[in-house]
């Protein structure tokens, strides 16, 4: 990053930056200047030549003016047709209709010159180059270079509350507008850090410029549908401070610890040197006296080694016998502990098996006569209620037969007459016996004499 000295030019720039605006919203409607003559220099304003100084730009004798959307018109009169590119947004009006007759990206129609009128929109991404001079909280100025980039998002709305009515670039003058709403903020945001904050950390910086451009392109969350456009990206490129002193000044600290460090670490060097080369002396003459005292002790300690290895090896070998011995008399107990433990839970589980089978055989047997005593216990009780049933339907004949009156009895014993009569066998002779008077060969004698029979058969049962 480099910074230029800016001087006290600083308050003579935001004059030029103003005066730019200013030519550039009148430049709407001013006429087409005609072109220099042949070796002439270009007529340019001051402000105008400052901000294209400012943004890096070419000459404005050496710019081409920017041509319109690629509309192709056909036809003749009235009848016209009008082909609007497919990356375009249109509006066709018509007088006397308070609606548009077509809206939206890339639509063609047809087109009336006496009654009709369009707006054709370029809908690609559009780029706002921003040059904020900014002065920060310490009173310093700061220049804060970005650029946004915005794209229509609701045709709808953005041609009633926007002007594209530029016929050389219908997008100018919202870019103009955009650009000087994101030089407000970044100035607003910087007034509020130091210098510090700013050359380190951009990012507060670009998150007030997004919330502020999307704010007012495209609505707050009231319910306010804004301009009708979409902030895509805003980006902060860099960050210069405009006096050069003070530039200086800033890298002074850093300059001057880095040169600290540079000459410590030359003297740190020298001092490690010098130690080296006096501990590479001694370390010499040392190791050439530490070198004989290690052959003295190395004889005697090969020679001691050599005793511990044979003692040590005869003490090894007597361990491992008995080891060995004790491991076989270890192995053999645990197999004797192991059987006795498997023949011991064998007749446990064989004890474990007879009384279950005794359990068993004791549940079926007492099953078994629960079983049969359940079913005596049934067929005692089916008969009894069977006696009882006998007995109730003898009581019921019985009480029946008795309930019958003599006039029943009587009209019963008529109707049996001829079945009775028909039974008899036949006599041989007829003797007539008159009892009480009556006459037995009548039916009215024979009728007396039953009744007499069947009450003296009454009187007997109920005796």
């Amino acid at each position: 990053m480099s910074a230029q000295d800016q001087g006290n030019t600083y308050l003579e720039k935001v004059v030029a930056q103003q005066a730019v605006l200013e030519d550039d919203l009148r430049a709407r409607r001013a006429p087409v200047a005609a072109p220099a003559a042949a070796g002439a220099p270009p007529a340019l304003p001051g402000p105008l030549a400052k901000r294209d100084r400012a943004l890096g730009g070419a000459p404005a004798g050496d710019r081409a003016a920017p041509g319109p959307v690629d509309v192709r018109i056909s036809g003749f009169w009235r009848w016209r047709n009008v082909l609007v590119p497919p990356n375009a947004f249109v509006v066709h009006t018509r007088r006397g209709r308070a609606e548009p007759l077509h809206i939206g990206l890339g639509v063609s129609f047809r087109f009336n010159p006496s009654t009709d009128s369009f707006l054709v929109v370029p809908g690609a991404t559009q780029t706002i180059l921003i040059n904020a001079y900014c002065i920060c909280r310490e009173l310093q100025g700061v220049l804060v270079q970005g650029y946004v980039q915005w794209i229509v998002q609701d045709f709808g709305i953005a041609y009633r509350k926007l002007d594209f009515s530029d016929a050389d670039d219908p997008m100018r003058l919202v870019n103009l507008q955009l650009r000087e709403q994101a030089e407000a903020a970044i100035k607003d945001k910087v007034s509020t850090m130091g210098v510090q904050d700013v050359l380190s950390d951009k990012q507060p910086i670009i998150e007030e410029l997004t919330a502020r451009l999307r704010a007012v392109a495209e609505g707050q969350d009231d319910g306010e549908q804004g301009l009708g456009l979409r902030i895509v990206t805003v980006q902060i490129k860099e960050a210069v401070v405009s006096s050069s002193r003070l530039w200086e000044n800033l890298q002074k600290p850093y300059r001057a610890h880095q040169g600290q460090i540079a000459r410590l670490a030359e003297l740190e060097a020298e001092e490690v040197v010098a130690q080296r080369e006096m501990a590479a002396a001694r370390i010499k003459e040392s190791q050439r006296l530490e070198h004989e005292r290690e052959l003295a002790e190395l004889r005697a300690r090969n020679e001691s080694q050599l005793f511990d290895t044979e003692a040590a090896e005869k003490l090894r070998r007597t361990k491992r016998e008995h080891d060995d011995t004790r491991e076989v008399a270890e192995l053999e107990t645990e197999t004797t502990r192991h059987t006795l433990r498997m023949e011991r839970e064998r007749h446990e589980e064989e004890a474990e098996t007879g009384r279950l089978r005794i359990e068993r055989d004791h549940e079926l047997a007492r099953l078994r006569t629960e079983g049969e005593l359940a079913l005596a216990e049934s067929r005692a009780r089916s008969r009894h209620e069977q006696a009882l049933l006998d007995l109730e339907r003898e009581g019921a004949r019985a009480a029946i037969e008795n309930d019958r009156t003599p006039a029943a009895v009587q009209s019963r014993l008529i109707a049996s007459l001829p079945e009775i009569m028909a039974k008899l066998p036949k006599p041989d002779e007829l003797r007539t016996v008159t009892v009480n008077g009556a006459d037995q060969t009548s039916v009215a004698g024979l009728i007396t004499q039953l009744t007499a029979v069947v009450g003296a058969l009454r009187a007997s049962t109920e005796d």
